[in-house]
This record gives structure tokens, C-alpha cells and sequence, in this order.
């Protein structure tokens, strides 16, 4: 009996009625039933990180706008002030130098500037972030975002930007997490990924050319830093995720959650 054409279980592309492997990332269209349950699992969990990073940068971004109205420091429309972003944790050599406020590092990638900004970045990580947990698993896949946008401040800071926001020196390390993915796992399907992912390196180089005010040093910072710790803590298909890289995300989530609850708590003393 002929067997039918099917969608290869990891990549979601057909593997040909006359294929044994998918010819873009090479499993078998006789993979093991579990093989699928934890692909699956692996997708639900990162989509529900997905969606917890952005209601956080959604609460804090209204939060940012009500401390704007109280605290003084006006914004334009749907734009928090700086006095309100400093409060809730903006970073850069004025917050760190001046005040010591180191952890900042990791704050600043859960504020934003105006409405257009939050929702540019927003969909971004929408668009990233799942493909990420896919290849690397949602627990390393967090740890990349939080370890590498910390990276991205820091160079921006080595730089000696003053004062910079914004999830995206975070979501451009999901970038480079998956630029190496794409070169380091190879044949068609790597190359498809990288291919598509250099794109929006691309688009994010010109983007920062062409508009001022964007925090290009903490882009590529962000970059390399996603490209180093993805190549350290490896992807699926050369092992699968294991408590080391569980614990690892519960401490980036707990150190999140420390330097957030703190910046809001600063903030509301002082406002």
C-alpha cells in the first residue's frame, strides 16, 4: 500500500509520499509516538512563557503610564515619561554609574518608550520566540532571552549610552540564538532558518540607520549574546533539555521577578 504525504512532526513541512525523512530537517515520517508528545508539549509550554513575557511588558507599560500622570515628567501620547521609566528601572550609565542600580540590566527589557515601540517589539517577540522554544525548549529558550538582553545593556553600557529601554536587546538575542541554530545544524532546513533570520538582522541594521534614537549597540549586543549563550547551552537536536537548563530559567524567572518587584516597589515609594 503507498503511503500518503504527511507534515514532518518537528519542522511542520511536508516529507513526500515517496520520502522516508523530511528532506528540510531530516526526521523520520516513522518517528516514535512520543517523539510527538513531547514536541507538542515543548510547543504548549513555550507558547504559555510567550504569552507571560508579553502580559508583563503590557502591565508595566501601563503601570509606566500611571506613574507618568502622578509622578510628573510628561510623555506624548501613550509615551511614559522618563522620570517614570528611571523609577521603574531604566538602565545605562546614568542609572548605573549615578545610583548603582546594576540590576537594571535586567529591568529596563520589560519598559517602553510609547505605544509603537511596545508593539513593534511585542510582535517581534511573538514571531521569535515561539520558533526559539521549538528548537532550543521554553526553559532555555527564557534563559536566552533574559542572560542575552542582560549582554545587550551591557555593551550598550560599555558604550555609553545613558539611558536606554526596551525588550530589544532581549528579543534580538532570540536572533542570535537562532542565527547559530541555523549555521551550526545546516542542510535544508538550517539554512532555511538561517536564511530567514538574517533577514531581520538585516532589517534591524537598517532600521537603526534610518531612524534616531535606536539603541544599536544594545541590538548586536543583544545579538552576540544570544549567539553565545545558545551555542553554550546547545539546542534539541544535539540534546534534549534536562533540570540543569529547568533550574537555570527558574533563575532567571525568580532574579526577573526580584529586580522587577523591586524597581515597582522603589517606584511607588518615591513617586
Amino acid at each position: 500500500m503507498k503511503q500518503r504525504a504527511i507534515l514532518c512532526p518537528r519542522c511542520r513541512r511536508l516529507i513526500g509520499s515517496e520520502e522516508t525523512v523530511c528532506s528540510w530537517c531530516g526526521t523520520s515520517r516513522s518517528a516514535p509516538w512520543w517523539q510527538f508528545i513531547n514536541w507538542t508539549r515543548g510547543a504548549l509550554d513555550g507558547d504559555w512563557l510567550v504569552k507571560t513575557i508579553i502580559t508583563v511588558n503590557v502591565l508595566y507599560f501601563a503601570v509606566s503610564l500611571l506613574l507618568t500622570a502622578t509622578a510628573g515628567g510628561s510623555g506624548g501620547f501613550l509615551s511614559p515619561g522618563q522620570m517614570a521609566l528611571m523609577l521603574l528601572g531604566a538602565t545605562g550609565t546614568y542609572p548605573i554609574d549615578h545610583f548603582g542600580r546594576y540590576w537594571t540590566l535586567i529591568s529596563a527589557s520589560y519598559l517602553h518608550g510609547g505605544i509603537l515601540h511596545i508593539i513593534f517589539n511585542l510582535m517581534a517577540l511573538k514571531q521569535i520566540a515561539p520558533q526559539v522554544a521549538v528548537e532550543y525548549g521554553a526553559s532555555r529558550m527564557f534563559s536566552i532571552y533574559t542572560v542575552g538582553g542582560v549582554i545587550g545593556y551591557v555593551v550598550s553600557y560599555l558604550a555609553g549610552v545613558p539611558f536606554t529601554i526596551g525588550a530589544s536587546a532581549a528579543v534580538c538575542s532570540l536572533i542570535g540564538a537562532l542565527l547559530y541554530y541555523g549555521k551550526s545544524r545546516g542542510g535544508a532546513y538550517g539554512s532555511s532558518v538561517y536564511r530567514e533570520v538574517s533577514g531581520w538582522v538585516i532589517s534591524l541594521f537598517i532600521f537603526g540607520l534610518v531612524f534616531p534614537g535606536i539603541n544599536n549597540w544594545a541590538h548586536g549586543g543583544g545579538i552576540l549574546g544570544g549567539i553565545v549563550v545558545g551555542a553554550l547551552l546547545g539546542y534539541n537536536e544535539r540534546r534534549r533539555e534536562n533540570y540543569f537548563d529547568q533550574a537555570l530559567a527558574l533563575l532567571c524567572g525568580l532574579v526577573t521577578v526580584g529586580a522587577l518587584g523591586w524597581a515597582l516597589l522603589g517606584a511607588f515609594i518615591y513617586s
